[in-house]
């Protein structure tokens, strides 16, 4: 299996800034999706961000190739200073998710998916540090279960078993929003 960064590793590795360029073309979204869903704050994701692109033009030319795709370093890179960031407390928690309604549906649709969105992100930012990085790793980054586990550093056993235990932790906190929810128009 070939490494589709591989070329522009050893490029950058040698100094071409037209090949730095290139990578942060095609991996700064999803290394500022990935930070903004573990931390929950633009400016934090996109500092993230930025510090992986800083890492990877100084430590390109050490990278051996065959040992791991580089799409895989570079997330484990991001979710490690996610989660540096997380346990200094760096984080407020007060971004909007990227995603944004359909143009087309109605301004209450949109205020209802907005709420919605909200309350998956909150919920999603009240999970554990591991189970939130298997989650955002598997489901919003589309990474496999093994690439995942590889980037958080835990065997495909025990991220399966993080993923269980989150997606439980989720259905158990929005299920709660909505009984609030619910009780609050039977009582107002």
């Amino acid at each position: 299996m070939r490494d589709p960064d591989e070329e522009l590793v050893l490029r950058i590795g040698a100094g071409d800034k037209r090949a730095a360029s290139e990578l942060v073309r095609r991996h700064l979204p999803r290394m500022v999706g990935l930070a903004r869903r573990m931390l929950g704050d633009a400016t934090e994701a996109e500092d993230v961000a930025q510090e992986v692109f800083l890492r990877v033009w100084r430590h390109a030319a050490a990278w051996k190739p065959g040992q791991a795709k580089f799409e895989t370093w570079m997330h484990r890179v991001a979710m490690n200073l996610c989660l540096d960031r997380l346990r200094r407390g760096g984080r407020n928690g007060g971004e909007v998710s990227p995603e944004t309604p359909d143009v087309r549906a109605s301004a209450t649709r949109a205020l209802d998916d907005r709420q919605r969105r909200d309350k998956v992100r909150d919920a999603l930012q009240r999970l554990p540090e591991r189970q939130r990085a298997a989650l955002v790793l598997c489901y919003y980054q589309d990474r496999t279960n093994f690439e995942a586990a590889e980037i958080i550093g835990v065997s495909v056993d025990a991220l399966e078993s993080l993923l269980s235990r989150a997606r439980r932790t989720l259905k158990s906190a929005l299920a709660a929003e909505r009984a609030d929810l619910l009780s609050g128009l039977e009582t107002g």
